[in-house]
Protein backbone atom coordinates (compact mmCIF):
# COMPACT_ATOMS: atom_id res chain seq x y z
CA UNK A 1 0.00 0.00 0.00
CA UNK A 2 1.16 3.51 -0.78
CA UNK A 3 1.12 6.16 1.92
CA UNK A 4 -0.67 9.53 1.43
CA UNK A 5 2.60 11.32 0.67
CA UNK A 6 3.37 8.89 -2.17
CA UNK A 7 -0.14 9.22 -3.60
CA UNK A 8 0.12 13.01 -3.47
CA UNK A 9 3.50 12.88 -5.23
CA UNK A 10 2.14 10.62 -7.98
CA UNK A 11 -0.87 12.86 -8.58
CA UNK A 12 1.28 16.01 -8.62
CA UNK A 13 3.81 14.45 -11.01
CA UNK A 14 1.04 13.26 -13.34
CA UNK A 15 -0.56 16.71 -13.32
CA UNK A 16 2.76 18.44 -14.03
CA UNK A 17 3.45 15.97 -16.87
CA UNK A 18 0.05 16.72 -18.43
CA UNK A 19 0.65 20.48 -18.15
CA UNK A 20 4.14 20.14 -19.65
CA UNK A 21 2.73 18.13 -22.55
CA UNK A 22 0.15 20.87 -23.14
CA UNK A 23 2.87 23.53 -23.10
CA UNK A 24 4.96 21.64 -25.66
CA UNK A 25 1.78 21.05 -27.69
CA UNK A 26 1.03 24.80 -27.87
CA UNK A 27 4.65 25.64 -28.73
CA UNK A 28 4.70 22.99 -31.46
CA UNK A 29 1.43 24.25 -32.93
CA UNK A 30 2.70 27.81 -33.11
CA UNK A 31 6.18 27.15 -34.52
CA UNK A 32 7.47 25.90 -37.83
CA UNK A 33 8.18 27.04 -41.38
CA UNK A 34 4.78 28.77 -41.44
CA UNK A 35 4.41 30.06 -37.89
CA UNK A 36 1.17 31.16 -36.25
CA UNK A 37 1.04 34.02 -33.76
CA UNK A 38 -0.93 33.48 -30.52
CA UNK A 39 -3.71 35.68 -31.90
CA UNK A 40 -3.85 33.76 -35.18
CA UNK A 41 -3.81 30.46 -33.33
CA UNK A 42 -6.67 31.47 -31.03
CA UNK A 43 -8.69 32.85 -33.94
CA UNK A 44 -8.22 29.65 -35.90
CA UNK A 45 -9.16 27.40 -32.96
CA UNK A 46 -12.47 29.21 -32.44
CA UNK A 47 -13.28 28.87 -36.15
CA UNK A 48 -12.46 32.37 -37.37
CA UNK A 49 -9.14 31.68 -39.09
CA UNK A 50 -8.28 32.39 -42.69
CA UNK A 51 -8.11 29.50 -45.20
CA UNK A 52 -4.32 29.60 -44.93
CA UNK A 53 -4.38 29.42 -41.12
CA UNK A 54 -6.93 26.58 -41.16
CA UNK A 55 -4.79 24.67 -43.66
CA UNK A 56 -1.63 25.07 -41.57
CA UNK A 57 -3.27 24.13 -38.26
CA UNK A 58 -5.81 21.44 -39.11
CA UNK A 59 -4.31 19.82 -42.21
CA UNK A 60 -0.55 20.00 -41.63
CA UNK A 61 0.40 20.69 -38.03
CA UNK A 62 -2.14 18.98 -35.75
CA UNK A 63 -2.03 15.53 -37.43
CA UNK A 64 1.76 15.41 -37.17
CA UNK A 65 1.67 16.57 -33.55
CA UNK A 66 -0.83 13.88 -32.58
CA UNK A 67 1.20 11.20 -34.37
CA UNK A 68 4.29 12.31 -32.40
CA UNK A 69 2.43 12.20 -29.09
CA UNK A 70 0.79 8.83 -29.73
CA UNK A 71 3.99 7.23 -31.04
CA UNK A 72 5.97 8.58 -28.10
CA UNK A 73 3.43 7.11 -25.68
CA UNK A 74 3.48 3.74 -27.44
CA UNK A 75 7.28 3.52 -27.47
CA UNK A 76 7.54 4.59 -23.82
CA UNK A 77 5.09 1.97 -22.55
CA UNK A 78 6.68 -0.66 -24.78
CA UNK A 79 10.08 0.11 -23.27
CA UNK A 80 8.64 0.00 -19.74
CA UNK A 81 7.18 -3.47 -20.35
CA UNK A 82 10.44 -4.81 -21.81
CA UNK A 83 12.54 -3.40 -18.97
CA UNK A 84 10.27 -5.02 -16.39
CA UNK A 85 9.98 -8.41 -18.08
CA UNK A 86 13.70 -8.73 -18.75
CA UNK A 87 14.77 -7.04 -15.48
CA UNK A 88 17.17 -5.07 -17.67
CA UNK A 89 17.27 -1.25 -17.42
CA UNK A 90 18.85 -1.07 -20.89
CA UNK A 91 15.92 -2.70 -22.70
CA UNK A 92 14.26 -0.61 -25.39
CA UNK A 93 12.44 -1.65 -28.59
CA UNK A 94 15.03 0.22 -30.64
CA UNK A 95 18.11 -1.11 -28.88
CA UNK A 96 16.77 -4.69 -28.86
CA UNK A 97 16.14 -4.68 -32.60
CA UNK A 98 12.33 -4.77 -32.54
CA UNK A 99 12.16 -1.46 -34.42
CA UNK A 100 14.68 -2.81 -36.93
CA UNK A 101 12.57 -5.93 -37.49
CA UNK A 102 9.51 -3.76 -38.04
CA UNK A 103 11.52 -1.59 -40.45
CA UNK A 104 12.61 -4.59 -42.49
CA UNK A 105 8.97 -5.55 -43.02
CA UNK A 106 8.14 -1.95 -43.93
CA UNK A 107 10.64 -2.05 -46.81
CA UNK A 108 9.36 -5.50 -47.84
CA UNK A 109 5.84 -4.08 -47.98
CA UNK A 110 6.98 -1.12 -50.07
CA UNK A 111 8.77 -3.43 -52.51
CA UNK A 112 5.51 -5.20 -53.40
CA UNK A 113 2.79 -2.63 -52.74
CA UNK A 114 2.31 1.04 -53.51
CA UNK A 115 2.72 3.65 -50.79
CA UNK A 116 -0.30 5.56 -52.11
CA UNK A 117 -2.77 2.66 -51.79
CA UNK A 118 -5.81 3.21 -49.59
CA UNK A 119 -4.92 0.23 -47.39
CA UNK A 120 -1.33 1.38 -46.84
CA UNK A 121 -1.83 3.04 -43.46
CA UNK A 122 -3.78 0.13 -42.00
CA UNK A 123 -1.91 -2.82 -43.50
CA UNK A 124 1.57 -1.38 -42.87
CA UNK A 125 1.32 -1.64 -39.04
CA UNK A 126 0.39 -5.32 -39.43
CA UNK A 127 3.48 -5.94 -41.56
CA UNK A 128 5.57 -4.05 -39.02
CA UNK A 129 4.01 -6.10 -36.23
CA UNK A 130 4.97 -9.36 -37.98
CA UNK A 131 8.57 -8.18 -38.28
CA UNK A 132 8.69 -7.01 -34.67
CA UNK A 133 7.18 -10.26 -33.37
CA UNK A 134 9.64 -12.41 -35.33
CA UNK A 135 12.56 -10.35 -34.04
CA UNK A 136 11.32 -10.51 -30.45
CA UNK A 137 10.95 -14.29 -30.70
CA UNK A 138 14.54 -14.73 -31.92
CA UNK A 139 15.90 -12.43 -29.20
CA UNK A 140 13.89 -14.17 -26.50
CA UNK A 141 14.94 -17.66 -27.56
CA UNK A 142 18.62 -16.71 -27.76
CA UNK A 143 18.58 -14.88 -24.39
CA UNK A 144 16.52 -17.32 -22.32
CA UNK A 145 18.19 -19.69 -19.85
CA UNK A 146 16.00 -22.50 -18.55
CA UNK A 147 15.18 -22.09 -14.86
CA UNK A 148 16.67 -18.59 -14.73
CA UNK A 149 14.69 -16.66 -17.31
CA UNK A 150 16.12 -14.07 -19.69
CA UNK A 151 19.77 -13.25 -19.06
CA UNK A 152 20.03 -9.40 -19.16
CA UNK A 153 23.55 -9.06 -20.60
CA UNK A 154 22.92 -11.63 -23.29
CA UNK A 155 19.64 -9.88 -24.12
CA UNK A 156 21.36 -6.57 -24.88
CA UNK A 157 24.18 -8.21 -26.87
CA UNK A 158 21.78 -10.29 -28.97
CA UNK A 159 19.48 -7.31 -29.49
CA UNK A 160 22.21 -4.90 -30.57
CA UNK A 161 23.75 -7.47 -32.92
CA UNK A 162 20.41 -8.43 -34.44
CA UNK A 163 19.42 -4.77 -34.85
CA UNK A 164 22.62 -4.08 -36.79
CA UNK A 165 22.01 -7.07 -39.05
CA UNK A 166 18.38 -6.13 -39.69
CA UNK A 167 19.20 -2.49 -40.44
CA UNK A 168 21.86 -3.72 -42.86
CA UNK A 169 19.29 -5.92 -44.59
CA UNK A 170 16.86 -3.01 -44.69
CA UNK A 171 19.42 -0.73 -46.33
CA UNK A 172 20.35 -3.44 -48.83
CA UNK A 173 16.72 -3.99 -49.86
CA UNK A 174 16.16 -0.21 -49.99
CA UNK A 175 18.67 0.07 -52.83
CA UNK A 176 16.27 -1.97 -55.00
CA UNK A 177 13.48 0.61 -54.63
CA UNK A 178 12.78 3.42 -57.05
CA UNK A 179 13.89 6.93 -56.09
CA UNK A 180 10.59 7.99 -54.52
CA UNK A 181 10.23 4.89 -52.36
CA UNK A 182 13.92 4.97 -51.48
CA UNK A 183 13.57 8.57 -50.25
CA UNK A 184 10.59 7.51 -48.14
CA UNK A 185 12.54 4.60 -46.64
CA UNK A 186 15.59 6.76 -45.95
CA UNK A 187 13.41 9.23 -44.05
CA UNK A 188 11.79 6.35 -42.17
CA UNK A 189 15.16 4.95 -41.06
CA UNK A 190 16.32 8.42 -39.97
CA UNK A 191 13.21 8.76 -37.80
CA UNK A 192 11.46 11.58 -39.64
CA UNK A 193 7.81 11.69 -38.56
CA UNK A 194 6.07 11.42 -41.90
CA UNK A 195 2.47 11.18 -40.70
CA UNK A 196 0.96 14.53 -41.70
CA UNK A 197 -2.64 13.48 -42.33
CA UNK A 198 -5.53 12.59 -40.00
CA UNK A 199 -5.61 9.11 -41.51
CA UNK A 200 -2.23 8.45 -39.90
CA UNK A 201 -3.63 9.47 -36.53
CA UNK A 202 -6.66 7.20 -36.96
CA UNK A 203 -4.47 4.24 -37.96
CA UNK A 204 -2.35 4.53 -34.80
CA UNK A 205 -4.99 5.64 -32.30
CA UNK A 206 -6.71 2.23 -31.76
CA UNK A 207 -3.40 0.55 -30.91
CA UNK A 208 -2.66 3.17 -28.25
CA UNK A 209 -6.18 3.44 -26.82
CA UNK A 210 -6.54 -0.34 -26.46
CA UNK A 211 -3.06 -1.61 -25.55
CA UNK A 212 -1.91 1.03 -23.05
CA UNK A 213 -5.00 0.64 -20.81
CA UNK A 214 -4.57 -3.15 -20.98
CA UNK A 215 -0.95 -2.72 -19.86
CA UNK A 216 -1.98 -0.51 -16.94
CA UNK A 217 -4.65 -3.07 -16.02
CA UNK A 218 -1.89 -5.71 -15.86
CA UNK A 219 0.27 -3.59 -13.55
CA UNK A 220 0.08 -6.12 -10.70
CA UNK A 221 1.33 -8.86 -13.02
CA UNK A 222 4.21 -6.62 -14.12
CA UNK A 223 5.06 -5.82 -10.49
CA UNK A 224 5.28 -9.53 -9.75
CA UNK A 225 7.14 -10.49 -12.93
CA UNK A 226 9.75 -7.87 -12.09
CA UNK A 227 10.75 -10.14 -9.19
CA UNK A 228 12.55 -13.49 -9.55
CA UNK A 229 10.67 -16.02 -11.65
CA UNK A 230 10.33 -18.49 -8.75
CA UNK A 231 8.77 -15.76 -6.60
CA UNK A 232 6.26 -14.97 -9.35
CA UNK A 233 5.28 -18.62 -9.59
CA UNK A 234 5.02 -18.85 -5.80
CA UNK A 235 2.42 -16.07 -5.59
CA UNK A 236 0.25 -17.73 -8.23
CA UNK A 237 1.14 -15.84 -11.40
CA UNK A 238 0.98 -17.81 -14.64
CA UNK A 239 4.44 -16.63 -15.64
CA UNK A 240 4.52 -18.14 -19.13
CA UNK A 241 1.13 -16.81 -20.19
CA UNK A 242 1.57 -13.32 -18.72
CA UNK A 243 5.05 -12.96 -20.17
CA UNK A 244 3.90 -13.91 -23.67
CA UNK A 245 0.87 -11.58 -23.53
CA UNK A 246 2.92 -8.64 -22.28
CA UNK A 247 5.72 -9.20 -24.80
CA UNK A 248 3.12 -9.23 -27.57
CA UNK A 249 1.67 -5.95 -26.25
CA UNK A 250 5.15 -4.36 -26.08
CA UNK A 251 6.02 -5.45 -29.62
CA UNK A 252 2.63 -4.36 -30.97
CA UNK A 253 2.94 -0.90 -29.41
CA UNK A 254 6.48 -0.42 -30.75
CA UNK A 255 5.72 -1.80 -34.22
CA UNK A 256 2.54 0.24 -34.72
CA UNK A 257 4.30 3.39 -33.49
CA UNK A 258 7.37 3.14 -35.70
CA UNK A 259 5.31 2.07 -38.72
CA UNK A 260 3.62 5.46 -38.71
CA UNK A 261 6.30 7.67 -37.15
CA UNK A 262 9.57 6.22 -38.47
CA UNK A 263 12.50 4.42 -36.86
CA UNK A 264 12.54 6.25 -33.52
CA UNK A 265 14.91 4.94 -30.86
CA UNK A 266 15.71 5.67 -27.20
CA UNK A 267 12.26 7.04 -26.24
CA UNK A 268 11.41 3.63 -24.80
CA UNK A 269 14.68 3.70 -22.87
CA UNK A 270 14.54 7.17 -21.35
CA UNK A 271 10.85 7.69 -20.56
CA UNK A 272 10.45 4.71 -18.16
CA UNK A 273 13.65 5.63 -16.30
CA UNK A 274 12.55 9.22 -15.85
CA UNK A 275 9.09 8.10 -14.71
CA UNK A 276 10.50 5.62 -12.16
CA UNK A 277 12.79 8.26 -10.70
CA UNK A 278 9.81 10.58 -10.24
CA UNK A 279 7.07 8.28 -8.89
CA UNK A 280 8.77 4.99 -7.97
CA UNK A 281 8.76 1.48 -9.45
CA UNK A 282 5.11 0.49 -9.00
CA UNK A 283 3.66 0.09 -12.50
CA UNK A 284 0.27 1.52 -11.52
CA UNK A 285 2.07 4.79 -10.81
CA UNK A 286 4.84 5.05 -13.36
CA UNK A 287 3.24 3.62 -16.53
CA UNK A 288 0.88 6.60 -17.09
CA UNK A 289 3.71 9.02 -16.29
CA UNK A 290 6.07 7.17 -18.65
CA UNK A 291 3.47 7.43 -21.44
CA UNK A 292 3.15 11.20 -20.90
CA UNK A 293 6.94 11.66 -20.80
CA UNK A 294 7.28 9.61 -24.00
CA UNK A 295 4.81 11.93 -25.73
CA UNK A 296 6.68 14.97 -24.41
CA UNK A 297 10.08 13.66 -25.54
CA UNK A 298 9.06 12.80 -29.10
CA UNK A 299 6.94 15.90 -29.63
CA UNK A 300 9.78 18.09 -28.32
CA UNK A 301 12.28 16.35 -30.59
CA UNK A 302 10.01 16.78 -33.62
CA UNK A 303 9.40 20.44 -32.81
CA UNK A 304 13.12 21.13 -32.46
CA UNK A 305 13.77 19.22 -35.67
CA UNK A 306 11.22 21.30 -37.57
CA UNK A 307 12.72 24.58 -36.35
CA UNK A 308 16.42 23.76 -36.78
CA UNK A 309 17.65 24.04 -40.37
CA UNK A 310 14.26 25.33 -41.43
CA UNK A 311 12.57 24.48 -43.83
CA UNK A 312 14.07 21.01 -44.42
CA UNK A 313 14.48 20.30 -40.71
CA UNK A 314 16.16 17.42 -38.88
CA UNK A 315 14.38 14.08 -38.31
CA UNK A 316 13.03 13.65 -34.79
CA UNK A 317 14.84 10.31 -34.56
CA UNK A 318 18.20 12.06 -34.89
CA UNK A 319 17.31 14.61 -32.19
CA UNK A 320 16.23 11.81 -29.83
CA UNK A 321 19.41 9.86 -30.61
CA UNK A 322 21.60 12.87 -29.81
CA UNK A 323 20.02 12.91 -26.36
CA UNK A 324 19.49 9.18 -25.90
CA UNK A 325 22.89 7.78 -26.95
CA UNK A 326 24.82 9.49 -24.12
CA UNK A 327 22.07 8.45 -21.70
CA UNK A 328 22.39 4.84 -22.88
CA UNK A 329 26.16 4.91 -22.38
CA UNK A 330 25.68 6.36 -18.91
CA UNK A 331 23.30 3.54 -17.98
CA UNK A 332 25.62 0.97 -19.53
CA UNK A 333 28.54 2.22 -17.45
CA UNK A 334 26.41 2.46 -14.30
CA UNK A 335 24.75 -0.97 -14.54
Amino acid sequence: MMNPAQIKRIRLTTLISILLLLVVFVISVATGFASLSPAELFRTVIGQGTPRENLILFEFRLPRIFVAILAGMGLAVSGAILQSLTKNPLSDPGILGINAGAGLMVVVYIMFFTVESSSFLYVLPLFALAGGMATAAVIYIMSYIKGEGVEPTRLVLVGVGLAAALYGATLTLSTRLDMEDYAFMANWIAGRIWGDDWTFVLSLLPWILILIPITIFKSNALNTLNLHENVSIGVGVNVGRERIVLIMIAVALASASVAVSGGIGFVGLMAPHIARSLVGPRHQAFLPVAALIGGILLLTADTIGRVVLDPSGIPAGIIVTIIGAPYFMYLLAKK
